[in-house]
C-alpha cells in the first residue's frame, strides 16, 4: 500500500509539470486549454518539486514529511481551481495525499506528546546515586518474594530507578474476536516516584491502525486511544481506571524487581509460593497476588480489576501468566506473557506479549515507531 501511494504521488507531481511546460511554451499542451503565464508556470513547477520532496521524505519516514504534503496540496488545489475544469481530476489525488499527510501530522503530535510525558516521568527528580541491592535489603520481605529476588539476579545488582521496555504483541479488543491484531509497544517506568507511560501501535489491517497510551502519574491513571493517530476513540480518567492502572503497574514489578522494596508497597505472605502486595500512593490503592514456582520463578499475577471505567463496570479476575523467561542486563524476567480476563462466559485472553528489550536506569526517552 505504501508503494501504491508513492506511485500516486509521483504521477500526480509529474502531471503538474504540464503547467510549467505550457507556461514557458516548451511544448504544445492541447489537454490544458486555458492560458498559463510564466509566473503560473513557476508555481506548477514548484508544486511538482514539493510533491517529489514529500514523496522522498514520506518514504524515508521523516517526521516532518506532512509539512511538504500539506503545502504541495494547498498550492496544487489553488492551481487546479484556477484551471478548472480541465485540471479538476487532480482534486481526487489531492484529497488522498492530504488525508495521508494529516495522519502523519497526527502521528507526529502523538509521538511528541508521548515523548514529553516520558520525559516528565524520567526527569521527576535527579537520578539518585547508584546503590546495590543486598541481602540485608530484602530481609523483611515474604519468603517467596526473597526467593524470587535472589533467583532473578536482582540481589547484587544496582537498584533500578527507571526502565524502558520494548514489546511486540498480539491483541484482541473484545471477547469473541477471532483475529489477533499485531502490535508494537514501548513502556517507560519510574520506581522512586511511581509512574509509567505505555504507548502502542496496533495494526487493524494493511491500511488502518490505531495508537494508544496508558499513563499512571501523580497517583492517577489515564487511557487514550486514537484511530489513525487523529481521532479520539477512548479518552478516559477516573477512580476505577486509576485502580486498574495501579494494579497493572504493580503486576509489572516482575520486570523491575527493585520495586518490591518500594515504601509504597506492603507485603503479606499467603504460603510458601505466593504473596499479596498492596500499593498505596497519593490516595490511590490496589492489590494483587504474585505466584512463584518452587525454584523462585514468578509465573502468575492475579488481581480483581474493574473491567472498564463506566458506572456499571464490575470487578473480574485479571491474570498475567508467564510462558518464557529471558535475562536483560543480568536480570532474569518473564519475557513472554499473556493477559486474561476471567469472565462468567469464559476466559478471555486478550493479550500475548513478548519482551524484545529492557534497558534499566535510563535518563532520556526515545520512540522507535
Amino acid at each position: 500500500m505504501k508503494y501504491f501511494f508513492g506511485i500516486l504521488v509521483l504521477l500526480h507531481g509529474t502531471i503538474h509539470g504540464i503547467g510549467f511546460v505550457k507556461g514557458f511554451s516548451l511544448a504544445e499542451i492541447n489537454e490544458l486549454k486555458i492560458p498559463v503565464s510564466e509566473s503560473e508556470g513557476v508555481l506548477w513547477l514548484t508544486t511538482t518539486l514539493l510533491f517529489f520532496v514529500y514523496l522522498a521524505t514520506y518514504l524515508s519516514k521523516y517526521r516532518f514529511s506532512w509539512i511538504f504534503g500539506i503545502l504541495a496540496v494547498a498550492i496544487s488545489q489553488i492551481l487546479i481551481i484556477i484551471s478548472w475544469p480541465e485540471a479538476g481530476f487532480g482534486t481526487v489525488p489531492n484529497i488522498i495525499i492530504l488525508f495521508v499527510s494529516l495522519i502523519s501530522f497526527g502521528r507526529y503530535k502523538f509521538r511528541k506528546r508521548i515523548l514529553a510525558e516520558a520525559k516528565s516521568i524520567l526527569y521527576q527528580g535527579v537520578m539518585p546515586e547508584e546503590r546495590m541491592i543486598s541481602e540485608s535489603d530484602i530481609m523483611g520481605l515474604p519468603v517467596p518474594v526473597k526467593k524470587w529476588l535472589l533467583r532473578s539476579g536482582a540481589v547484587g545488582k544496582p537498584y533500578i530507578h527507571s526502565g524502558r521496555v520494548l514489546q511486540k504483541a498480539e491483541m484482541k479488543m473484545k471477547p469473541g474476536q477471532k483475529k489477533w491484531m499485531k502490535a508494537s509497544a514501548m513502556q517507560y517506568s519510574a520506581l522512586d516516584i511511581p509512574a509509567f507511560i505505555w504507548t502502542v501501535k496496533v495494526k487493524m489491517n494493511s491500511i488502518m491502525c490505531f495508537r494508544g497510551r496508558d499513563k499512571f502519574m501523580e497517583g492517577r491513571g489515564e487511557m487514550l486511544i486514537k484511530f489513525l493517530s487523529l481521532f479520539n476513540v477512548v479518552n478516559e480518567k477516573g477512580e476505577k481506571l486509576t485502580e486498574g492502572t495501579l494494579q497493572r503497574y504493580l503486576g509489572e514489578m516482575v520486570w523491575f524487581p527493585s520495586l518490591a522494596l518500594s515504601p509504597h508497597i506492603s507485603w503479606e505472605q499467603i504460603n510458601d509460593n505466593a504473596a499479596k502486595a498492596v500499593m498505596n500512593y497519593k490516595g490511590s490503592s490496589g492489590s494483587g497476588t504474585f505466584y512463584f514456582n518452587p525454584d523462585g520463578d514468578f509465573f502468575k499475577f492475579s488481581a480483581m480489576r474493574f473491567m472498564g471505567n463506566g458506572a456499571d463496570a464490575g470487578k473480574h479476575e485479571w491474570v498475567l501468566s508467564v510462558n518464557d523467561y529471558h535475562t536483560f542486563e543480568g536480570i532474569r524476567v518473564p519475557s513472554k506473557m499473556t493477559a486474561t480476563w476471567k469472565l462468567e462466559a469464559g476466559d478471555w485472553t486478550w493479550l500475548k506479549l513478548e519482551i524484545e528489550d529492557i534497558k534499566y536506569n535510563i535518563q532520556s526517552p526515545d520512540l522507535p515507531f
